[in-house]
């Protein structure tokens, strides 16, 4: 039952050849016989989730039931859930309960879902690790030693190791993407302002956007279904009718005009990746789909452009906690401004300091104009090349992540080649535009590489279908670690 796909789950559901609560209750015995070694999971709420599912079985008793009624779920802990721990892996929040759903947990509560628990995150979902947590590192699932990959890590770990069929996550620089890579599922960002960030604590309010995780493309269009919609609270959720992106699904390939930016395959790229990355395009001609040499020149420049944006508004975004009305407060303060000092000092941990500090120096008088206005003149050229890039092709592929999964503390000292891991994915939140990671493949120590996919605006349908049609060719989202 594990090994289910969620279209099969939500078969075996309708027949009543198992039940939401008998489901529900696997994945919760199966993330009190992992979690205490991956790590995947910060709040587990057993009680919640055997009543949600109660419910979901009275509805599917009804008929009233949905395609993910009765599924289990597990949400990224950066998405407020009413009446339950919400910490954004950080002390500043660690005895913080949300009295309120953000709009994608409401979208799939309404959708029937059953949420399980919340799973583990870089620190505000500043990392590309999930090392930068006060919980202590999410593992892969393949290799324990090795890093989950971030901010997102703990729900592609859930999803990987088969505690749940899906999750969310948030995606700000990559941060579905690359753990999804690193750990073997498939994971989507959609397009800026598809899915409302209401309720989905800040870190880049600009780059910010919520994520599905899956085993397979189907998987994650199914969630993304439910996920996604308009929200008036969100000011920049974009007012377009519901979609189904499972309506492609089943087209073939052929025909389909694949880029691939030659910046994407310079020098960077482990050998073992590129050798995975080059059999997935082989692949796809194979499929019918034909491939096109596309340049975006300006890609280099996306991570220095990323650090001066995406810095300069989680200073302002972090501001808010300040020990006064919610979160951690210091004990041992003579007055108002120690108070905010000690609190800050010890609710943060180090990588959130260091992105508040540069932040807030690149905001400061006599600096906003050659950092933060230059890095947002980049911006706007590399949305640009992109939109020529799509002038010549349907889809854009290349790495997710220029390495397979590293140790645990291998690069915790080196912050700049830790920024480096997200040289692929960064661009397409720059843009604003959505992308795919899927797997594709093995590299050193067998451990998952994963093949990016980047669509243009509103696009999420067609790279869905992109992925589903290699993953109907292939096995690599069928396999999974050996985890017992």
């Amino acid at each position: 039952m594990i090994q289910s796909s969620l279209t099969e789950l939500a078969a075996a559901l309708q027949g009543k050849l198992v039940s939401s609560v008998e489901l529900t209750r696997a994945c919760l015995s199966r993330i009190d016989t992992l979690n205490p070694t991956l790590n995947a999971f910060i709040t587990v709420d057993h009680e919640g989730a055997l009543a949600a599912a109660r419910a979901a079985d009275e509805r599917i008793a009804a008929g009233n039931a949905g395609p993910l009624t009765g599924i289990p779920l597990a949400h990224k802990d950066v998405f407020c859930t009413e009446g339950l721990r919400t910490s954004c892996a950080s002390k500043m929040l660690d005895n913080f309960v949300s009295p309120y759903d953000a709009h994608v947990v409401s979208q799939l509560k309404a959708a029937g879902a059953v949420l399980v628990g919340k799973t583990n995150m870089d620190e505000f979902a500043m990392g590309s690790s999930n090392e930068n947590t006060y919980y202590g590192p999410t593992r892969n699932a393949w290799q324990q030693d090795r890093v989950a990959g971030g901010s997102s890590g703990g729900s592609a770990v859930a999803v990987a190791a088969r505690m749940v069929p899906m999750a969310t996550g948030t995606d700000t620089g990559g941060s579905v993407r690359q753990p999804a890579a690193m750990n073997g599922v498939t994971g989507i960002k959609p397009t800026y302002g598809v899915v409302s960030r209401y309720g989905m604590i800040a870190y880049a309010s600009s780059l910010d956007q919520g994520g599905a995780f899956g085993r397979s493309a189907q998987d994650c269009a199914l969630l993304l279904s439910a996920m996604a919609g308009f929200d008036p609270r969100d000011s920049t959720s974009i007012d377009r009718p519901a979609e189904d992106y499972t309506r492609d699904l089943d087209k073939p390939l052929a025909g389909l005009r694949i880029g691939l930016p030659t910046e994407f395959f310079a020098d960077g790229m482990d050998a073992d990746v590129r050798l995975a990355i080059d059999a997935a395009i082989a692949k796809y001609r194979e499929l019918g789909a034909t491939t096109v040499e596309v340049s975006l020149p300006n890609a280099k420049l996306a991570i220095p452009a990323y650090y001066v944006i995406a810095p300069a508004e989680a200073s302002s975004n972090l501001s808010r906690f300040d020990g006064v009305r919610y979160g951690h407060r210091a004990e041992g303060y003579d007055s108002l401004e120690s108070m905010y000092e000690k609190s800050r000092a010890e609710g943060f941990g180090a990588e959130v300091k260091r992105r508040i500090l540069v932040g807030t120096y690149v905001l400061s008088h006599g600096y906003y104009d050659a950092y933060y206005l230059k890095a947002q003149k980049l911006r706007r050229l590399i949305a640009q090349d992109f939109q020529k890039a799509f002038e010549q092709c349907d889809v854009i592929a290349g790495p997710t992540s220029p390495t397979v999964a590293w140790a645990i503390g291998e690069k915790s000292d080196d912050p700049v080649q830790m920024y480096l891991q997200d040289i692929y994915t960064i661009a397409v939140n720059l843009a604003g535009l959505p992308g795919l990671s899927l797997p594709c493949g093995t590299g050193a120590n067998d451990l998952p590489v994963g093949l990016q996919l980047i669509g243009n605006y509103f696009d999420e349908a067609r790279l869905l279908q992109t992925a589903h049609g290699f993953q109907q060719a292939t096995d690599w989202h069928l396999r999974s670690p050996e985890l017992g």
